[in-house]
């Protein structure tokens, strides 16, 4: 590493990734020789069960710039990326998955951004090959009512691949909240950002790791992390079924006792009951969750834990003090 050069570190989660890991490799070397920058490839391995932790040891006794976070469990990709940002010593860094649905061609373009002095740089999808179509009405439509509720613009389309300069993954550091969801954080830090396009490809190889109910979970993350929207919805709705059932009552009354018309039976009481129940069980599950994540946001576990380690030539030279020691992960 020489003094005048510039620390660019590549970090990528993977689970269960074996068979793209030596063609991400490949393609990330490709994509950065021509830079004038040293290049550092951080791999967090989270809890995987075939065998790419193996894969990547291969690769790291070739090239020392390689970084192995090998950790104890599967923490999910949001924990596994905080894990990869804590550990990298770069002067700013790259987010991209093994999976090379983000391609690492496109390093480069941002590494020039970024070099014209932008702080953050977001690679937004135009196209989204090799996914179905609900998933893409579905991540459409969320991706545009996360932005209308929450308290700070996140655009559509965005997902993790970016760059970090070292001033937002310093900022990024120290949000060490349990129920993570970092497309948002990146947006929250704020600084200069700028957003490039790109085309998302077709997994190399495998099938996604995200199932339905684990794509839930992170759509409910990022709803109740940047937005209590929901809970003001939950009250509304309270307050206008309270209404309507005040209404109705009061037009039985009147109809009973002015024009002696009977009070309508079992039917229209069940459909009541039911009516009601179900706007209450609405409103108790929202407030529940917003209680769940502070339940655990109480506990202050760390967000990981790591087996085992391996530092890049940079890291040691950098004298990066470990995160485990310095810092609450």
């Amino acid at each position: 590493m020489t003094d005048h050069k510039k620390l660019l570190s590549i970090v990528t989660p993977a689970y269960n990734e074996a068979e793209n890991v030596d063609e991400f490799y490949s393609r990330v070397l490709d994509s950065t020789k021509d830079l004038n920058l040293d290049v550092e490839i951080i791999y967090i391995n989270d809890g995987s069960r075939d065998t790419t932790i193996d894969v990547i040891r291969n690769q790291r006794d070739n090239d020392d710039r390689i970084t192995i976070i090998d950790l104890s469990r599967n923490f999910g990709k949001e924990i596994a990326l905080t894990a990869g940002l804590d550990y990298s010593s770069g002067d700013a860094a790259i987010v991209i998955d093994t999976d090379l649905q983000d391609p690492p061609e496109l390093i480069p373009k941002l590494v020039e951004c970024w070099l014209s002095g932008y702080d953050v740089v977001n690679a937004k999808r135009i196209g989204r090959r090799g996914e179905s179509l609900l998933k893409k009405v579905t991540s459409y439509i969320y991706y545009r009512l996360l932005f209308h509720i929450s308290a700070i613009s996140i655009p559509a389309d965005t997902g993790d691949f970016r760059l970090l300069d070292r001033k937002a993954l310093d900022a990024l550091s120290k949000l060490r909240e349990q129920h993570r969801y970092m497309k948002g954080m990146f947006f929250w830090v704020g600084f200069r950002q700028k957003e490039i396009e790109y085309e998302r490809e077709a997994r190399f190889k495998g099938k996604t790791k995200w199932n339905f109910f684990s794509l839930l979970n992170l759509a409910f993350d990022g709803l109740t992390s940047f937005s209590i929207l929901p809970l003001r919805l939950a009250s509304i709705i309270g307050f206008l079924a309270a209404f309507t059932g005040f209404l109705y009552g009061s037009v039985i009354v009147f109809k009973t006792l002015f024009f002696h018309e009977p009070v309508a039976g079992f039917t229209s009481l069940v459909v009541l009951i039911t009516f009601f129940g179900g706007i209450q069980l609405l409103s108790i599950g929202i407030i529940g969750e917003y209680i769940g994540r502070i339940f655990n946001e109480t506990k202050n576990r760390p967000l990981y834990i790591v087996k085992d380690i391996k530092h890049s030539v940079f890291l040691k030279k950098s004298g990066v003090i470990d995160p485990n020691s310095q810092k609450c992960v």
